[in-house]
């Protein structure tokens, strides 16, 4: 391969993983997959010689687990404290809704949706704000966890490509 274009692919292999690692935490990105994409082209420059499709399968799962985290955290977080089913739904929406302004809206779409969905449901405003923290505070367990997820990937690459 010519020396140009392996430069050229190495700088899109870490310009991927680190948008990547920076989308693990914010969620107007995707990521995980982002990492997963930088990896999985950093093997085949390599032409899977040191990273194998076993590897590249094991990193693929790591994905679907934090695909299913992203869409789990927050709505666990309002369940653990009783929120409603509309409570969840206004979660899902307000995190939806948020990407669109950006980083204050990611951060506050999931509780303001939250505690707008509790406060139909029930219309008590503690029981909505309480049920709107906790969605706040999953939605960042869930972020810890991919950002997690995105860094084991990136060690068990690591791993397979010098060991």
């Amino acid at each position: 391969m010519d020396p140009i274009v392996l430069i050229l692919l190495w700088i899109a292999v870490v310009g991927l993983v680190g948008v990547g690692l920076a989308g693990a935490v914010l969620p107007a990105l995707p990521g995980v997959p982002m990492v997963f994409a930088g990896l999985w082209l950093a093997a085949w420059i390599d032409d899977y010689e040191r990273v194998g499709v076993s590897t590249l399968v094991l990193l693929a799962v790591l994905v679907v687990i934090s695909i299913i985290v992203d869409f789990v955290a927050s709505a666990f977080g309002a369940k653990r404290v009783g929120a409603s089913s509309q409570a969840i739904w206004g979660s899902v929406l307000g995190s939806i809704v948020g990407i669109f302004f950006g980083l204050p809206g990611i951060l506050l779409g999931p509780f303001v949706g939250a505690v707008i969905g509790e406060l139909s449901a029930r219309s008590n405003m503690r029981q909505a704000a309480n049920v709107g923290i906790a969605t706040w505070i999953g939605l960042l367990f869930g972020t810890i966890a991919k950002l997690a997820l995105s860094l084991a990937m990136l060690g068990i690459f690591v791993f397979a490509y010098f060991y």
